[in-house]
């Protein structure tokens, strides 16, 4: 009985899910009317001047300028405003690849040194330009102007905000103190800056003055701080 010898190896044992394909052109793959592709040309468009002339030269099989912009415009209309979520965007979104144009993806140092080397000191012309040219095509009237409503505090404390309607339920007490406190120094200093019983800003503003002049006449010092009275209306 002759035995029987296999000869041929299983070459697909250890084979991964994927098999092995050429480079594709990504852009078939994103829709005609996608975002990302009007941003383009709107930018293609676009005279960045400013933009270059910042940069003493361009490396070869790197990112222009052209191409850092859109990417950093598109990363903020997608909500994404860090460098590293740029950078891993670049890698995994089809969107960023198309206007990467198959060059190699900017680390985050690159796309951090973009914003704040390049990009800031001509942020507002580039906005200017993109202003003007909405206008031009028709997409902006130019009539009038909104406000978007958005609140930036002071300092990082959710507690700093200052909000409409505790200005206007306060606003009336406000007044009121102002007008005792005007009559305090008209009486304590021997003044008259208001008339019919109304206080505007302009008697405040002559009562500031006056104080002012009268510190310096009597060498008035102001003190304050850790262990000093503190009250407005009185002079040391």
């Amino acid at each position: 009985m002759r035995k029987y010898i296999n000869l041929h190896k299983n070459y697909t044992s250890i084979s991964g899910n994927y098999q092995l394909k050429l480079p594709l052109n990504i852009e078939y793959m994103i829709p005609d009317d996608d975002s990302v592709r009007l941003l383009s040309q709107f930018i293609e468009e676009m005279d960045l001047t400013d933009l270059y002339s910042i940069y003493s030269r361009i490396r070869e099989n790197q990112a222009t300028p052209h191409q850092m912009l859109k990417i950093v415009l598109y990363s903020y209309m997608n909500h994404k405003y860090s460098s590293r979520a740029m950078e891993q965007s670049c890698y995994r979104d089809v969107n960023f690849m198309y206007l990467l144009e198959g060059l190699p993806v900017p680390d985050h140092s690159t796309f951090a040194r973009f914003r704040s080397i390049h990009f800031d000191p001509c942020s507002e012309t580039i906005m200017a330009e993109m202003s003007n040219f909405l206008y031009e095509i028709g997409e902006i009237s130019g009539d009038a102007i909104f406000i978007d409503g958005t609140k930036i505090e002071a300092c990082a404390n959710k507690y700093t905000f200052v909000w409409k309607k505790s200005v206007s339920k306060n606003l009336a007490r406000l007044l009121s103190k102002l007008a005792d406190f005007v009559a305090e120094c008209e009486e304590m200093h021997g003044l008259k800056l208001i008339y019919e019983n109304r206080v505007k800003i302009k008697h405040v503003k002559k009562l500031r003055k006056k104080l002012y002049a009268l510190k310096h006449e009597e060498n008035i010092e102001f003190v304050h701080g850790c262990g000093k009275k503190n009250i407005n209306s009185t002079f040391y």
